[in-house]
């Protein structure tokens, strides 16, 4: 939808400029990959490590949890023929509630992780997004698109905004 959205901005600004009698040529137009910017700008990395850094301690929480679960139910599965009918189902509802927990622990995980990325990711769309409009008024573009289908080497100043955030602090 959005790239059918840019694809007709696009076509407007060339309708618009061949009706006032410009020519193509005269239009100055960009190209931003956002993907790319989002994955080589120094921002996106010390984000991407803030993240990990954040969030390490309660992985590594939930792989050990895990390893403990799944130790368990490789004890219950050999002590099961010695054990009576009543200790086996007591640690079966107690694996079964471990597993649970397990469960809710790591939907809640994912969750926390994926709304800080959505943070950074916001925090840094924004910043590249100010960049992209600096580039736009200090350089007279006519147009500027992200995400295009093709664009052309001449037209790609994708590198140029990534060392503008660079040179950010």
């Amino acid at each position: 939808m959005m790239s059918k959205l840019l694809k007709s901005a696009a076509m407007a600004a060339m309708l618009c400029a061949s009706a006032t009698g410009l020519q193509a040529q005269d239009l100055k137009i960009g190209y931003v990959n956002s993907e790319r910017v989002m994955r080589e700008a120094n921002l996106a990395k010390v984000a991407q490590a803030k993240l990990e850094t954040e969030f390490s301690k309660r992985e590594k929480e939930l792989k050990d949890l895990e390893t403990r679960l799944r130790g368990a139910a490789e004890k219950l599965e050999k002590d099961s023929p010695t054990l009576s009918e009543n200790e086996r189902g007591r640690r079966q509802r107690d694996l079964v509630e471990a597993d649970r927990d397990l469960q809710r622990k790591r939907r809640e995980f994912q969750e926390d992780l994926a709304q800080r990325k959505n943070e950074e990711l916001g925090m840094l769309v924004d910043r590249a997004n100010r960049v992209i409009k600096q580039i736009f008024d200090a350089e007279k573009y006519d147009l500027i698109l992200q995400d295009a289908v093709h664009a052309s080497a001449r037209v790609d100043i994708t590198k140029k905004v990534i060392d503008a955030l660079n040179a950010q602090k």
